[in-house]
């Protein structure tokens, strides 16, 4: 039981390092020293998260809810997959073939197998929230597939998915604060509508920034490359 309550700890503590330094990263100016300090401890911190997370999910399998459990899982799955393409996509930006090799194509693929068992399991039990996050990972693994497939469409592909992978970390980081540290900071708050804005608040907020840092940060970078280009 200590043991649980450390690890339960120390998942908060590094959950509140994660809001806070995914906030500076993303208010900073991108490329600049603080945005990559912020950006390292984020990553950090998310690593941290991912592996008290997993005695943590498997408790709840086990004791409350099953099908919230595999859930959880597979919310770890795609936030795992997630922080793994932001470091390695500004890591590996001048080799593309490196950057999408076994570890890339593997993610993408248990990302599908994960969601279609989450679907699978949200229309088993009539879970709306299970079904609408099946997509998500059906979409973003498929989606890697065909990137590695087809290759860069343009020089800023690193970029591209450094973004949307940040993004995705992002509605997990806000996922975890409104659904689990809000409502306990809060009491007052708890109830169905906070839980309705905590997983689809995040969500919608990440869709709306994709499309607005796409304009802004890729707007100009439509010329195609081949899969085995080297862009700077």
């Amino acid at each position: 039981m200590i043991a649980y309550y450390l690890i339960l700890f120390a998942h908060a503590g590094l959950g509140v390092a994660a809001l806070l330094t995914y906030w500076i990263a993303a208010l900073a100016k991108k490329g600049s020293a603080p945005h990559k300090l912020a950006g390292k401890i984020y990553v950090l911190a998310m690593v941290g998260l991912l592996v008290p997370a997993l005695p943590l999910t498997l408790r709840i399998a086990m004791e409350k809810s099953p099908s919230f459990g595999a859930f959880l899982g597979y919310l770890g799955i795609l936030t795992g997959t997630a922080v793994w393409q932001g470091w390695f996509a500004i890591r590996y930006k001048r080799d593309f073939v490196r950057y999408t090799g076994r570890g890339y194509r593997g993610l993408a693929a248990l990302n599908i197998v994960a969601a279609l068992a989450t679907l699978v399991l949200g229309l088993a039990i009539a879970n709306p929230i299970f079904i609408g996050f099946a997509a998500v990972g059906v979409l973003g693994g498929t989606g890697m597939l065909r990137l590695a497939k087809n290759g860069p469409a343009t020089p800023r592909w690193w970029l591209q998915e450094h973004l949307g992978a940040m993004l995705a970390c992002g509605v997990a980081t806000h996922i975890a604060f409104l659904s689990i540290g809000l409502p306990r900071l809060l009491p007052m708050l708890a109830g169905p509508t906070l839980h309705n804005i905590a997983w689809l608040g995040p969500l919608a907020g990440a869709i709306i920034a994709r499309y607005w840092l796409s304009r802004k940060y890729l707007g100009g970078s439509s010329a195609p490359v081949k899969s085995n280009a080297q862009p700077a």
